[in-house]
């Protein structure tokens, strides 16, 4: 069953007694869009559903393979790793169809740590919208790859020869999902019980892959929607013998996995301040800035949206993957895309992301830079017709081509500062030069058979 997300402590309170819930699975997503956690019984969870309770920082200071940073100045061996306060939320709550009498319920950092905390950032985006007069909606789109393997033999294969689910190439296929029925209605009902429902659901073009549209809502819980969608398929997958990646691109063979962001901007009267009919392409004044700002902050910004060494994997010409901060109308070869939905549903796709991103994080991007360029009135390029990746673009739109590249853009970056705060824009690009530092460590199998023997 559902919960309902007008909740506050006190209806969770009853609900846990009502329920006869034994345990709170608590948890906080970090920069990395991983959900940490741990199971706190009914009693001290109670007790500390209006003061909140600590967690250890250190998860704001390690990577996804928790190795500890040793370039941010939030948290380290120099402060000794304190307890940071965590704010219960909830309005989040869930209850998880295969673990009885235990309800998820999310968290996210206070105190100082809420200055790099990836939903704090979301939320105080969305605040500076509210201030505008806007409400903002948003959805994700994933693409996923799935595998008859288990975390075991993915080791034990070295990440090679993987087995997908199905074979070939079968985007839309009725007969892959007839067969696979019993699953894909797993998939739709945990969806619909943990409240990320899913609107549509089909194999994409590629081996094993499906592409999963979540139902459109208010952008925080979008991002949680998200970010507990990513998990969770995982999850249900592993449950099932198999194993679930959201990596941007996991072989040469195959397209990447996008994971598109959709936002629109609602005024108070709950009109939408994108759609105008007397305006070109029925776009409104706002959403032309809104792109605009989108479009002028995307090379500034893209270590938010494209935030793993294998990102940049995917940003090639040719795999339906956007190369440089263009925009056009139900234009798929640009980073962004006007969809003329009339006035309920006019928004703009943010096609850059992939579906390793932090959903938190991306849609601050996405959201932030537009409410820039509105409030600065940025005008954007005249739109791309036909394909944005047989022409040239100027330097400007060309977006930065490593991840270290794109966290030195950002820290450069006045805009960003402005939008998402000088401590969040320094730990944030601090944990990419990381990641980029990480991977510049290893030894691939590129270099080993190009090197070994000739050079």
């Amino acid at each position: 069953m559902t919960t309902q997300t007008a909740i506050d402590a006190d209806g969770l309170k009853a609900l846990i007694i009502e329920r006869d819930i034994e345990h709170i699975k608590l948890g906080v997503f970090d920069g990395d869009a991983i959900l940490r956690g741990k199971y706190v019984s009914r009693e001290k969870f109670l007790s500390s559903l209006k003061k909140g309770l600590g967690f250890c920082d250190v998860v704001l200071g390690w990577d996804s393979n928790d190795q500890l940073f040793d370039n941010v100045k939030y948290t380290g061996w120099h402060t000794a790793y304190p307890d940071a306060p965590i704010r219960i939320l909830p309005e989040t709550t869930r209850e998880i169809p295969f673990e009885p009498r235990t309800a998820l319920v999310l968290g996210e950092f206070s105190g100082r740590a809420e200055a790099v905390c990836p939903r704090g950032t979301l939320r105080r985006v969305l605040a500076r919208a509210k201030a505008m007069g806007y409400d903002v909606n948003a959805s994700a789109e994933f693409e996923f790859f799935m595998f008859e393997e288990t975390p075991d033999s993915v080791r034990e294969k070295g990440y090679r020869n993987l087995k997908p689910m199905t074979p070939g190439f079968f985007g839309y296929s009725v007969l892959r999902n007839s067969v696979h029925a019993e699953l894909y209605q797993e998939i739709l009902d945990l969806a619909r019980d943990m409240r990320f429902p899913i609107e549509g659901l089909h194999t994409e073009t590629g081996p094993g892959v499906l592409e999963a549209a979540l139902a459109y809502t208010d952008a925080l819980e979008a991002a949680d929607r998200a970010a507990l969608f990513k998990t969770f398929m995982k999850v249900l997958a592993q449950r099932h013998g198999l194993m679930a990646t959201f990596m941007a691109k996991w072989s040469n063979d195959y397209p990447g996995q996008s994971g598109h962001l959709h936002v629109s901007l609602k005024r108070e009267d709950g009109g939408s301040a994108f759609h105008d009919e007397s305006k070109p392409e029925d776009m409104s004044d706002e959403m032309r800035w809104f792109i605009g700002g989108q479009q002028a902050l995307m090379p500034d910004l893209l270590s938010m949206v494209a935030c793993t060494v294998n990102s940049y994997s995917r940003l090639v010409p040719g795999f339906w993957a956007p190369t440089s901060a263009t925009w056009g109308v139900e234009n798929r070869t640009t980073a962004l895309r006007v969809i003329k939905g009339g006035p309920h549903s006019q928004r703009v796709e943010y096609r850059i992301a992939a579906a390793d991103i932090n959903p938190y994080i991306a849609l601050a991007a996405a959201i932030g830079s537009g409410l820039w360029g509105i409030e600065n009135r940025i005008e954007p390029d005249a739109p791309i017709v036909g394909n944005a990746y047989d022409r040239e673009h100027p330097k400007k739109r060309r977006l930065p081509g490593t991840l270290t590249e794109a966290a030195e853009r950002l820290l450069a970056s006045k805009p960003a500062r402005a939008l998402f705060g000088d401590e969040f824009v320094e730990h944030h690009a601090a944990t990419r030069q990381w990641e980029e530092r990480e991977f510049r460590k290893a030894i691939t199998s590129w270099e080993l058979s190009r090197y070994f023997e000739i050079i």
